[in-house]
């Protein structure tokens, strides 16, 4: 991985995304390498031809945004407080298309990301965009499994 000089975090600012940032802040940290981190935001709300009243669901929504934003911040703020240069971007539009735009311009050589998406309300939220950013993806991609629990 000596090659690894830029490293991007793709966040969808959900309490899962904070492992990937972890490991993100590691990698770079033992590399040497720049880390990016960038928020996606994805309104589904704001799709064309979406005509269900549903106000209810965009305040959630907004709310759980800005509950995991807080969350990711704090913990940005540590790693800068301790040295670490952290370059954090904010996208809006279709997941893919902005973390595919920003690997290319940014000149990212590793992409670090959650390996699925968490249900059915995220695929909502954020689409399947998983498979169709690895297929894309011009550079490795470090995919970040959640814990699975067992009882």
């Amino acid at each position: 991985m000596d090659d690894i000089k830029k490293t991007l975090v793709a966040s969808r600012m959900t309490k899962f995304d904070r492992k990937a940032v972890h490991n993100g802040v590691s990698l770079a940290k033992m590399y040497g390498a720049e880390l990016y981190l960038i928020h996606v935001l994805h309104d589904p709300f704001g799709i064309e031809g979406w005509n269900l009243p549903m106000p209810s669901l965009d305040v959630d929504y907004r709310r759980e945004i800005q509950k995991a934003k807080k969350g990711l911040d704090e913990m940005v703020a540590r790693e800068r407080a301790q040295g670490l240069g952290v370059k954090e971007l904010v996208g809006e539009g279709e997941p893919t298309d902005v973390i595919l735009k920003t690997v290319r311009e940014e000149r990212i050589d590793l992409l670090i990301m959650m390996a699925h998406e968490e249900g059915k309300l995220e695929h909502f939220l954020w689409g399947r965009s998983t498979d169709e950013i690895i297929r894309n993806m011009p550079c490795s991609v470090l995919l970040i499994k959640k814990e699975v629990k067992f009882c």
